[in-house]
C-alpha cells in the first residue's frame, strides 16, 4: 500500500475499539486488547496520516489487513530496505516529498509515500507528528516486544527497532499477498 491503513473494523467485520482518551488507550494496552486512534484524537489527522494501532490490533486473529493483504513481517521490511540500497539510504527513498519537519523531506522514489504521523505512548499521550513515522511489523521479539520500522526527519535512513511496549500506537502498512 502507498498510504497508512485507515480501517476501523477487522477483516471479518468486527469493530476495532477506538480509544479516544488516554485512559481508554492505556486500559486497552494493559488488557492486551486491540485499539486504534487518530493522532491527537483529531479526525483531520486521520485523513492525512491514517490511524494509529496498538500491536494487539496488528496480530488479532480477526485480521487487521484487508482481504488480499497482510501486515509485513520484520523480514519483509528488511527486503524492502535492502532493495532500496540498505537501511542507511532507504529512508530518503521511502519518505514523502513534503510534510517532514526540519527540511527532512525525502525523494519518494520508492512510491512508499511515508508521512511523519507520529505515535502514541502506552499512557495515551502523543508525540512527534511531523518528525517521525513508525510502522509495525507482524513479528514479535519476545513476550513484550515487537519489531517496527521508523523514519525520521533528521536523516535518510530507515531504523529497524523493537518496541518494548506493544501498547504503543504506530501506523500500519499492508503488503499484497
Amino acid at each position: 500500500m502507498t498510504k497508512n491503513l485507515d480501517v476501523s473494523t477487522f477483516r471479518n467485520g468486527d469493530p476495532i475499539p477506538q480509544a479516544k482518551t488516554n485512559e481508554e488507550w492505556e486500559k486497552a494496552g494493559d488488557n492486551k486488547l486491540p485499539a486504534w486512534c487518530y493522532y491527537e484524537n483529531d479526525p483531520a489527522n486521520g485523513a492525512k496520516y491514517g490511524k494509529l494501532y496498538n500491536w494487539y490490533a496488528v496480530i488479532d486473529s480477526r485480521g487487521l489487513a484487508p482481504v488480499g493483504y497482510h501486515i509485513p513481517s520484520d523480514a519483509e521490511w528488511t527486503i524492502l530496505s535492502d532493495y532500496l540500497g540498505g537501511a542507511e539510504k532507504a529512508g530518503a527513498k521511502m519518505k514523502s516529498k513534503q510534510g517532514w519537519a526540519e527540511d527532512g523531506n525525502g525523494t519518494n522514489t520508492s512510491g512508499f509515500s511515508g508521512l511523519p504521523g507520529g505515535y502514541r505512548y502506552a499512557n495515551g499521550t502523543f508525540a512527534n507528528v511531523g518528525e517521525y513515522g513508525t510502522w509495525w511489523s507482524s513479528t514479535e521479539d519476545g513476550t513484550d516486544d515487537a519489531w517496527d520500522r521508523s523514519l525520521t526527519c533528521r536523516d535518510g535512513g530507515v531504523d529497524r527497532l523493537f518496541s518494548p511496549l506493544k501498547e504503543l500506537g504506530f501506523s500500519v502498512r499492508c503488503l499484497r499477498d
